[in-house]
């Protein structure tokens, strides 16, 4: 939804910021909500609204920014506040506005370690405090201590369950039950730690700083195994050989990880093939044959 003027002022004054020379100017790429950069006379915040039944996408995000900044390990914009419009009906999130700009290979070697150093910070299950999404999917974050049935049961199955309503007639069930067996198999003896994970780092969600510091966004953050970030930093592209040699020295994959990496893609393929359909659908359903064998 887009954000007018008088609205910008309702979340100018929430934010105490002086409304003097106050203007909005709309910023193109989000897929999930509408963006904005709000600027008043003492400061410019980068704004994001969604209606009211979208309200949560922006409270996981804030949520998930606040866990990022606690680890201290990564550097993410700072959530300065969010709230409902008093004028006509949304919800909002005001974040610090940086001017952000591609990574290069420092910012790629900065971001391999500090990514490695937050998967250094555990929790006690895998899961999280609250339910968010991945995209605009709703994730379940319900806690488990044992991986390979978290990773199966809230993760794998609500996707492929999506998907075969969908697509009944791709005829997806038989492979999708056959790679739910075969993941239970090869996970079966892999027990990592409840890593922290920014759950959906790929590379329009990673950016940098004038001084090569490295900045994060649009999480999903949840406890889970490490090797699922850089499994989806993978899937897409878009990181430097860089950044996972500069992880992996700080480190070390453990043994299996290629085979793991295939079912952790398939997640955010699965996702993708149910929010924008299309050619992720045949990707999908290549994937599943590939991973049933």
């Amino acid at each position: 939804m887009s954000m007018t003027l008088e609205q910008a002022s309702n979340v100018a004054r929430r934010l105490g910021l002086d409304e003097h020379g106050l203007s909005i100017d709309s910023v193109s790429g989000g897929d999930t909500c509408q963006a904005t950069r709000l600027r008043c006379s003492d400061a410019t915040v980068f704004v994001k609204s969604a209606s009211l039944q979208q309200a949560g996408l922006l409270s996981s995000e804030a949520d998930g920014l606040q866990a990022l900044a606690e680890s201290g390990c990564v550097r993410v914009p700072k959530a300065l506040g969010r709230g409902q419009f008093e004028v006509g009906e949304g919800a909002w999130l005001a974040l610090e506005a940086l001017e952000l700009r591609p990574r290069d290979e420092v910012a790629d070697r900065r971001l391999g370690q500090q990514l490695a150093a937050l998967h250094a910070c555990t929790g006690e299950q895998f899961g999280w405090r609250r339910n968010n999404y991945i995209g605009r999917m709703p994730q379940s974050n319900r806690p488990n201590s044992d991986w390979a049935v978290f990773f199966r049961e809230q993760r794998l199955r609500p996707q492929i369950e999506r998907l075969l309503t969908r697509f009944p007639e791709r005829k997806l069930a038989p492979d999708a039950e056959r790679v739910l067996a075969r993941w239970s198999s090869i996970c079966a003896d892999h027990k990592p730690p409840p890593a922290l994970l920014h759950g959906d780092l790929w590379a329009g969600n990673a950016a940098s700083l004038a001084d090569q510091q490295p900045v994060v966004y649009d999480p999903a953050v949840h406890f889970g195994d490490g090797e699922c970030d850089l499994a989806m930093a993978d899937l897409f592209g878009g990181f430097s050989r860089t950044f996972f040699a500069a992880y992996e020295q700080a480190r070390p994959l453990p043994e299996g990880w290629q085979r793991r990496r295939a079912f952790y893609q398939l997640y955010h393929l699965l996702n993708h093939a149910n929010l924008f359909a299309g050619a992720y659908v045949a990707r999908v359903a290549t994937e599943l044959a590939r991973l049933a064998r």
